[in-house]
């Protein structure tokens, strides 16, 4: 069956390529001018996905949403700038609901949307689960023996490492919120964005959490109380001076598919922490990055959780992981603050 897309936005030439995008892909399109427009057509057209710019007239994006939300359920991609006011408003679409973003990387109203093209498509195909056919999903996981078991009473955690891509702030944002005043182990996340959202999505999980949260843009030390961002744009890194590990940005790897790259950064926590000493948890997101050094963390002692499917927004990360047969725990999203309080304690 052909995915139904609704695409609002108020300029025609916005409208007129993604129609030609999607239509070439098969997809039945309508499109609405602006949010007013979009509430009627929604009811009328029921899109299997809503494409929605947040800069509009006579009704903008964000009103739109919200009343979306309350009028029609779909998954809905807000179309963003790359700004760190458009950073900071995409972030509280997402906390209002929508599923995911995109960013007009040629400004507002652009005749050349090649950037986004396939991210967008992938996306789509994504959050209405028709890419390419998931495997089923109750099969029976490979038994994955560790070479070291952990036992609670000898190896204290040092680290958590958390990996996430679509639907990820959201999630980040209740863990955040839910983590004890006074956890004992550093936080390091690796959330798939640009670096002008990971500035604007550290400062947003600062004001709600109890722990201090910044965005590694630079060399800094590990330490407990802090949560720390991967900087957008490029991958995260760990090294070691005597006793004391740090973290910093490096650029972008090609040999990884995303970024900041959630395998690279678990490979290099395992050359400065005992696998035994180190919680993985694998959040919503489209792909398999993590699996790879997540699994090979896990095989050699490291705690790790998968988010389950039912909470997942898009079921590819934490999936692989489970089906590597690597999962320590599968838990729903809103349980995974109050799992990491009773790890660590």
């Amino acid at each position: 069956m052909s995915v139904k897309v609704l695409i609002v936005d108020d300029s025609a030439l916005m409208r007129k390529l993604f129609t030609e995008l999607f239509e070439k892909e098969g997809f039945i399109v309508r499109v609405a001018r602006n949010g007013e427009e979009a509430l009627t057509k929604a009811v009328e057209f029921e899109p299997d996905c809503i494409t929605l710019d947040i800069n509009m007239p006579v009704m903008d994006g964000m009103t739109c949403l919200a009343m979306l939300k309350k009028l029609y359920t779909c998954p809905i991609i807000m179309v963003s700038s790359l700004t760190q006011k458009g950073a900071t408003i995409t972030l509280e679409a997402l906390a209002l609901g929508a599923s995911d973003f995109v960013l007009k990387t040629g400004g507002t109203v652009s005749r050349d949307i090649s950037d986004l093209e396939i991210p967008l498509i992938n996306k789509i195909h994504a959050l209405t689960k028709t890419g390419k056919p998931q495997r089923p999903t109750t099969k029976t996981p490979p038994v994955v023996k560790q070479k070291v078991v952990r036992s609670n009473k000898n190896v204290p955690f040092e680290v958590v490492l958390v990996g996430v891509s679509t639907g990820g702030p959201k999630k980040l944002e209740h863990l955040v919120a839910n983590l004890n005043p006074s956890f004992p182990v550093p936080i390091v996340i690796s959330q798939h964005m640009p670096a002008s959202f990971t500035c604007a999505l550290a400062k947003r999980l600062d004001g709600l959490s109890s722990l201090n949260v910044v965005e590694v843009d630079s060399k800094m030390s590990i330490k407990p109380g802090t949560v720390y961002l991967a900087k957008g744009d490029a991958d995260l890194a760990f090294s070691k001076a005597g006793s004391e590990v740090f973290a910093r940005p490096v650029p972008s790897s090609p040999s990884f598919l995303w970024h900041p790259s959630v395998d690279r950064m678990v490979d290099s926590a395992l050359t400065c922490y005992k696998p035994l000493s180190m919680l993985c948890v694998q959040l919503t997101g489209m792909g398999s990055d993590g699996v790879t050094a997540m699994s090979k963390a896990y095989k050699e002692g490291a705690t790790t959780i998968a988010e389950s499917e039912a909470t997942s927004v898009v079921f590819g990360m934490p999936k692989e992981l489970i089906e590597a047969g690597c999962a320590s725990f599968v838990l729903d999203s809103p349980k995974v603050a109050s799992k990491l309080n009773a790890l660590c304690r």
